[in-house]
């Protein structure tokens, strides 16, 4: 006869496990986390060092500390990590090098995303970047925080820990580069940085974000329309040099000299921050003449910070093209890329109308 200790054994051995159990390791999806240079992996040792802790002295934070650090990312997925380096992003080429690394992670089978722990100030021009150019449906998080890892009440430990859980759930499959910071999840076409210290900085403006990381879950609202990732026609891996292109802040009573000066220090593109809805001011002559002379392709973006730049408007010049709502920054990393494969200006025009 068994004894009673035995029989609650078997009787508790097919019992279904309670909701709240941990999951089984091997059934959670894996993220792979690489670290670039920024504000979340700072660590000052003063808890109210907001301002100054790039200069305390503090080592930053590795990829393996920070997810030490936060256990909790062990309920949501598995997470490797890059080796202890911090890359820069500061360059085309070392964009590239960056693009090249998450490109050899995601073909990867078992890596279901990858996290990018990246720096708030050039945040959406390396997602932008990596949603014209990585070829995978996987998904790529761009993450950062206002506040450094260590200090009180910073944002830097949810927002890596919702980026992981973006990046590991299906749902964020086929939608391109996504930037997750504050709860929200913004497409890498749209997002903005646009405020200095607030944790609400990343804002997508009239488009509007695509979904948020809740408590419950990850939950989509809408998705991407414009060309990205697998439908991007940008090959990374064949772009051997980047065109040097500047971008000019157009105001009242630009003469065009800082145009001049940008084509004879070798830009082969130039994208306008222009006035209103794209006015390129006095500097209009001096654009076109340029244009002629040189073949530099002039993009006229906005400074407004929102609202489209229409081509066959009053401010037009045979030859330029309108950056329809992308801002100065994002129009340059387009334009660099598009200048990869042609300098036409309608065939680059066209580029702006689909990405």
């Amino acid at each position: 006869m068994k004894s009673l200790f035995a029989i609650t054994l078997a009787i508790v051995a097919t019992m279904p496990a309670p909701a709240s159990a941990q999951p089984d390791k091997g059934a959670l999806m894996r993220v792979h986390l690489i670290t670039c240079t920024g504000t979340l992996p700072r660590n000052p040792k003063n808890r109210l060092e907001y301002l100054r802790y790039a200069t305390t002295g503090e080592p930053r934070l590795t990829a393996k500390e920070l997810i030490e650090r936060i256990p909790e990312v062990q309920q949501f997925a598995r997470v490797s990590v890059e080796s202890d380096q911090f890359l820069s992003c500061d360059t085309p080429d070392n964009l590239k090098a960056l693009g090249m690394m998450v490109d050899g992670r995601l073909k990867d089978p078992d890596i279901a995303g990858v996290v990018i722990a990246h720096g708030t100030n050039t945040i959406e021009e390396t997602a932008y970047f990596l949603n014209l150019t990585m070829k995978h449906e996987k998904p790529v998080v761009v993450v950062g925080a206002q506040r450094p890892f260590s200090t009180l009440s910073s944002d830097a430990p949810a927002n890596l820990l919702n980026a992981i859980r973006v990046a590991a759930d299906p749902v964020s499959r086929g939608k391109g580069t996504l930037v997750v910071a504050n709860d929200q999840i913004n497409a890498a076409r749209d997002v903005t940085k646009s405020n200095t210290y607030r944790l609400e900085t990343f804002q997508s403006r009239e488009l509007g974000i695509l979904g948020y990381a809740d408590p419950d879950r990850i939950v989509f609202y809408r998705a991407p329309l414009r060309k990205h990732t697998t439908q991007s026609q940008f090959e990374l891996g064949k772009i051997t040099a980047f065109p040097k292109v500047n971008i000019l802040y157009s105001h009242a009573g630009d003469d065009g000299d800082l145009a001049r000066a940008a084509v004879a220090a070798g830009a082969k593109g130039l994208v306008i921050a222009g006035t209103g809805a794209g006015h390129t001011q006095n500097a209009r002559k001096a654009l076109k003449a340029l244009s002629d002379e040189t073949g530099v392709v002039v993009v006229r973006s906005n400074r407004t910070g929102s609202g489209r730049v229409i081509r066959d408007d009053n401010w037009q010049e045979p030859g330029f093209v309108a950056a329809d709502n992308l801002s100065p920054q994002k129009a340059r990393i387009l334009l660099q890329l598009s200048l990869t494969t042609t300098a036409k200006p309608d065939d680059i025009q066209r580029m702006f109308d689909e990405y």
